[in-house]
């Protein structure tokens, strides 16, 4: 067979067990080189470089996550898309921990006026679980999802109390081979580095004291103060269920008077979701996914050799587990997949090599936070713009009009356009982003005001009102909660639509792009707040 059509085995791959699935372990080194990305976006060419992989592979295992919805393939580019956060909300909903603690952790921050987060120990690293991030011009930029070295953090040392001699063993292995901390992207590199001895004495110090403090060792300027959340339902064991943390710089508070100020504040907030944990009722599952296997069969079937099936079916493992479903067995996971015992069984086997599922005593698998490393930090920071954005361009393709997203002003009174894509027309709508028109001659204003008729209709028609020669439908973008965040529009001359061919023509498609769009806003709206501009 000639070279350019083999397929290269990674390091990683020659040394995992004989039954994993090589190609769902090349899927997740796709996802996660997306995810190092800047803006989670990388060529084909790119991938092929980064992961090792020959260019068919590439080609095949980007299609695959495309059919899912999990990337965007834009020409020779690929995208990380909202849906992909359906394996992190996973995990995050198996946890409980954003659902329970997360409104506490809020209005700590309100209180203090303060960043506050959440985190959760992974291995000898640190990630984010949930973040309240003050708005300022200097401000924190980590996001949910991202890992950082533990010996760099106000986290690391509380739940090194908690290590193993083995987890011991594992973190100066990796200080060893990574003294600059390149396998963080999250972190900026490590210019002087510290010795083992400096961690060590702060974890014995964090486990008298308890707390710790993170003065400036992520960059100048940055200081933190941390305290564990237990979990108490088992008191024997004071196992860690998180810590929470209180995040500022320098300008504003030094890390002494972090501790002095604001520790008992923070002491009473972390009592606070203690008993938020102990008293929490149990979680209620929802009702599994069991078409999952056969919607994998079909998409082979019409795809044939470009979707690898294999690679699907083990990422749909990661979304058997959720609320009321945070420890399965294999046979409650080909259960909530639909997936044959012996599937299910290879892809556990495949993702407990690729640290994204741990095995435990009882037979059960559990997800790891390392799920959150398949595209969630930078989709957490996700706009409703940016999630809209591809599929206004896709419905201006198809309608051959232009098109736009648009909120409503603080004031009620008038739209601000945020997305838009145009046609290619001569005579089209054009606007600017981040323009405003009276709500109430626009198409997109009345649905957004919600008038009774509009209301009623779902959809509002608005015939030359705003301008001579202008044209509009609308329909409202809702957002999980049911509540119109937002509304999209088709605009037209009246010379190529009647009002009768907007609502027969441009209305059906408008629907199913707005449908499209709450998907996906669904998804990524689950743990994050997606910001309407």
């Amino acid at each position: 067979m000639p070279a350019a059509h083999t397929t290269h085995v990674t390091p990683a791959e020659a040394l995992t067990p004989a039954e994993a699935v090589a190609p769902l372990l090349r899927g997740i080194a796709v996802l996660r080189r997306l995810t190092e990305a800047h803006d989670g976006t990388l060529s084909l060419s790119a991938l092929e470089k980064t992961t090792g992989l020959a260019r068919s592979t590439v080609d095949r295992l980007t299609a695959t996550l495309a059919r899912m919805g999990y990337v965007r393939l834009d020409g020779r580019d690929v995208t990380l898309a909202p849906r992909l956060m359906e394996l992190g909300n996973a995990y995050l909903a198996a946890l409980r921990l954003p659902a329970l603690l997360s409104a506490r952790a809020d209005a700590l921050a309100d209180e203090l006026d303060e960043s506050v987060s959440l985190a959760v120990g992974d291995r000898d690293g640190v990630r984010f679980i949930h973040q309240a991030t003050r708005r300022r011009a200097m401000s924190l930029s980590f996001r949910i999802g991202d890992l950082l070295p533990a010996e760099r953090t106000a986290p690391g040392p509380l739940f090194a109390t908690q290590w193993t001699d083995a987890d011991w063993h594992h973190w100066r292995q990796r200080r060893a081979t990574d003294p600059a901390d390149h396998t963080f992207p999250a972190v900026p590199p490590r210019e002087h580095p510290t010795p083992d001895e400096d961690f060590t004495l702060r974890t014995s110090t964090a486990a008298s004291d308890g707390y710790a403090l993170d003065d400036q060792l992520i960059e100048p300027g940055l200081v933190a103060l941390s305290v564990p959340v237990r979990d108490l339902r088992d008191p024997g064991t004071g196992r860690l269920a998180c810590v929470a943390s209180v995040v500022s710089h320098t300008s504003r508070h030094t890390a002494p008077d972090l501790r002095t100020t604001l520790l008992p504040r923070l002491r009473a907030a972390v009592t606070a979701m203690e008993t938020d944990l102990r008293t929490a009722p149990p979680p209620t599952p929802g009702p599994p996914r069991t078409d999952l296997a056969t919607w994998t069969g079909a998409s082979k079937q019409e795809l044939g050799r470009e979707f690898v099936e294999s690679l699907a079916r083990g990422l749909t493992v990661l979304t058997a587990f959720g609320e009321g479903r945070s420890a399965l067995t294999l046979t409650q996971v080909a259960q909530a997949t639909g997936l044959a015992r012996a599937t299910a069984r290879r892809a556990l086997i495949t993702l407990t090599h690729a640290d994204m599922v741990t095995p435990a005593p009882d037979a059960t698998f559990t997800l790891t936070p390392r799920v959150l490393s398949l595209g969630f930090p930078p989709l957490s920071r996700t706009s409703l713009p940016e999630i809209a954005q591809p599929h206004l361009t896709a419905l201006a393709d198809r309608v051959h009009e232009s098109t736009s997203l648009a909120v409503l002003s603080d004031s009620g009174e008038e739209i601000q356009y945020t997305a838009r894509a145009s046609a290619p027309h001569v005579l089209s709508a054009r606007v600017t982003l981040g323009a405003r028109l009276p709500a109430h001659a626009t198409a997109l204003g009345r649905v957004l005001l919600a008038h009774p008729e509009v209301r009623a209709r779902g959809y509002a028609l608005v015939d030359e009102e705003l301008e001579a020669g202008l044209r509009a439908v609308a329909v409202p973008v809702r957002d999980r909660t049911g509540r119109v965040t937002a509304a999209i529009n088709v605009a037209t001359h009246p010379a190529r639509r009647t009002p009768t061919a907007c609502e027969t023509e441009l209305l059906p498609e408008l629907s199913r792009t707005a449908t499209a769009i709450e998907a996906d806003l669904r998804v990524a709206g689950r743990f994050v707040h997606v910001p309407p501009t």
